[in-house]
């Protein structure tokens, strides 16, 4: 390996330099200033805990993505979190156990195994999650968040596909599915392979109408008007379907009221993480990209394992592509030039700082190019006054 190779970071993993960090720092202080206005209280969840518990419950869907070491104290297998969603929901349902609803929200690293279509392998992941309430306005207000939060990031236009598990899974109880089944037909529909689907479904012991409502499912897709033709069709299969279809009905007259300058695209057969999700699903899109820049929805029976099984429901995104295009908002720094071991100029400098002022010292010796440093103005001592002038 030469000297350059010895330096080259893994696929999927970057180092973020000064200008771009400032631009994603200040963005994650806004973010969540944002979603303490609203009620949400920031929480740390630890970087590694262990295995079983990073990993119980719906956390096993993670177990691919997730870095495994040796815990050289007790000797238990530890694992990096991949994801914060469940870590979020431990914190509600063990450690606060609160009865009101609780709102949280996070902003830290995740690490993954494998690099994500568009993404990284070191997501820096911000999100909110409300346990405590099993309505669609609570769906509703982790929606209004998640677009809040892209506006003030300055994302846009967006596209919100809105879909709902509910109306899948009270058709497979309907149809009496296996497990192996269920999870055949549900990959089917990710990949939207028609003539696969078709041939899937004629092996299958079903009536023709919930064979065909099946088989209809993954093209029910389109503005809100898609709806009113899933109502028609999957309305004689149960009061789930219906209710499913009202849920995503109520979010999507939501969506249009509120957002009105947001493209809304309606998925009824949307299974995009459907063995966490349990109702309605919500993500985010913008022009060029094949994966959301935020996305979320409810996840019902995250907390189960942890001894409560409280509704929930929360959205995420990663931090650094929310902050693409951005700058950091930079008045420009004043470069002292003057002896930092004299009082006269230390008091002057700590007085400037104190006003708000971000001022950088000039080194003897060293070039103090104001460029370079950032600077546009420059303290000086002029017949024995200090003064700022301009560069």
């Amino acid at each position: 390996m030469n000297r350059e190779e010895q330096w080259l970071l893994p696929d999927g993993v970057e180092e973020v330099l000064p200008e771009r960090a400032a631009a994603i720092e200040s963005l994650r202080r806004e973010l969540l200033d944002l979603f303490a206005r609203w009620g949400y209280q920031l929480v740390f969840p630890p970087l590694i805990e262990f295995l079983d518990s990073l990993l119980n419950g719906t956390g096993r869907d993670l177990e691919r993505e997730t870095f495994k070491l040796t815990d050289q104290q007790s000797g238990r297998l530890m694992g990096i979190r991949p994801d914060i969603t469940p870590q979020v929901a431990r914190i509600d349902a063990h450690s606060l156990r609160r009865s009101a609803p609780t709102r949280l929200c996070y902003c830290s690293t995740a690490v993954r195994t494998r690099c994500q279509p568009g993404g990284s392998r070191t997501p820096y992941q911000i999100g909110v999650e409300l346990f405590g309430h099993a309505g669609v306005q609570s769906d509703a207000e982790v929606l209004a968040l998640m677009l809040d939060t892209l506006a003030l990031a300055g994302v846009a236009p967006v596209t919100l596909d809105l879909g709902h598990v509910g109306i899948y899974r009270a058709l497979v109880r309907r149809a009496g599915l296996s497990a192996d089944d269920e999870a055949a037909l549900s990959d089917i529909y990710l990949r939207k392979a028609r003539d696969e689907l078709d041939a899937f479904l004629s092996e299958l012991s079903l009536t023709t109408e919930l064979r065909d409502a099946l088989a209809a499912l993954p093209w029910l897709a389109g503005g809100r008007e898609v709806l009113a033709e899933a109502r028609e069709a999957l309305a004689p299969f149960g009061a789930d379907v219906v209710s499913a279809i009202d849920e995503l009905d109520a979010l999507a007259a939501f969506s249009e009221a509120r957002y009105p300058a947001v493209q809304l695209h309606i998925d009824a057969g949307e299974l995009r993480g459907y063995h966490y999700h349990t109702g309605c699903l919500f993500a985010a899109y913008v022009d060029g990209a094949s994966e959301p820049v935020a996305k979320g929805g409810r996840y019902d029976h995250i907390g189960e394992v942890f001894g409560r099984a409280r509704p929930a429901t929360g959205f995420s995104a990663d931090l650094r592509l929310l902050a693409n295009g951005r700058r950091a908002s930079v008045g420009g720094a004043i470069l002292a030039e003057g002896d930092w071991l004299e009082s006269a100029f230390a008091e002057q400098v700590n007085k400037l700082r104190s006003d708000g002022e971000t001022v950088v010292v000039a080194l003897p010796g060293a070039d103090n190019d104001a460029r370079t440093l950032s600077c546009n103005r420059r303290l000086i001592s002029q017949s024995g006054n200090w003064i700022v002038e301009p560069l």
